[in-house]
């Protein structure tokens, strides 16, 4: 098999206010996803499709590809906004793109046969997940099972505001029986408990819930299945929100489970995430990147 890591790395970082998929956090300019891309090499994966807007290239082929390019193999895809289904017209001051479902659907001609992971450019994950997700492709994976790394929720939040997050339950055996993105998680004032915004009030989340952090694992025979939920959803979506709908991977992944179409394991993680949500986020991750070389989780520089 040729495992194959995909970065969503095509958002606009308009709650950062810039590049954040390639703004550097290691003591040599490493963005987040350098570490990403590195933990997923030591895992064995051989193959990168990154996911970006066409006109970021040259940013991301100058600030990280070519450094990696030695030691894997690269593709981009490129999320293109007036990729949607014949008919649908675009609002006239759309701007943003279409969301997490339509960017991994920019790889539909690019991923055939070979399991692959779907992450974030923007989030640490920590080795254990794609040494995790890696074992699930040998073991369990077919045409109708995939996986899913889910994290605790409080190991998920960000001192600086909100976050959203896919919220998980699962049955005894740990496979996925629904997930629905939630907006607007935070710590609780006491910064004792979590709490999230639902018509307009905070209401308790509880303590160990498990979140997905948009780490999948998934293999060809998805395509088609998200296709078609994207199809049905965006004229709805558009009518309801048109600037500013987005078709979120957790939720159509839901929707999957929903029909009948498969069964997602979850693989629990107990690392704490990290990531550059905000930009008052990045000295807290600048510090804890630079403890994990200190330990020798990392070497100083990571591809040489």
């Amino acid at each position: 098999m040729k495992e194959t890591l995909v970065i969503l790395a095509a958002g606009m970082g308009s709650r950062y206010g810039g590049l954040k998929q390639i703004d550097g956090v290691g003591n040599h300019n490493e963005p987040i996803i350098e570490f990403t891309i590195y933990d997923a090499i030591r895992a064995g994966f051989k193959k990168l499709v990154l996911i970006i807007k066409k006109e970021h290239q040259e940013a991301f082929e100058e600030a990280l590809i070519k450094k990696v390019r030695p030691y894997i193999e690269v593709e981009y895809a490129y999320q293109d906004m007036n990729d949607i289904p014949e008919g649908v017209e675009i609002p006239e001051e759309r701007v943003k793109p279409w969301g997490t479902t339509h960017a991994l659907l920019a790889c539909r001609d690019i991923l055939k046969e070979d399991p692959f992971v779907v992450c974030n450019a923007d989030d640490f994950y920590g080795r254990n997940a794609f040494e995790k997700i890696m074992e699930f492709f040998h073991d369990g994976l077919d045409d109708n099972t995939y996986c899913m790394v889910g994290y605790k929720v409080e190991n998920t939040l960000s001192d600086n505001g909100t976050v959203t997050r896919g919220y998980c339950q699962k049955d005894d055996e740990d496979y996925l029986t629904s997930i629905k993105e939630i907006m607007n998680i935070k710590w609780n004032d006491a910064h004792d408990g979590v709490v999230y915004e639902e018509d307009g009030e905070y209401r308790p989340m509880e303590m160990g819930a498990p979140v997905s952090m948009n780490f999948w694992g998934f293999n060809e025979s998805v395509m088609p299945k998200l296709g078609e939920i994207f199809a049905e959803e965006l004229p709805a979506g558009i009518e309801n929100n048109p600037l500013k709908y987005e078709a979120l991977l957790p939720n159509h992944v839901g929707r999957m489970i929903e029909k009948g179409q498969c069964r997602v394991k979850v693989l629990t993680s107990n690392d704490s995430w990290f990531g550059v949500t905000y930009k008052e986020d990045k000295p807290v991750v600048v510090a804890k990147i630079q403890s994990l070389k200190d330990d020798g989780t990392y070497p100083d520089i990571l591809f040489e």
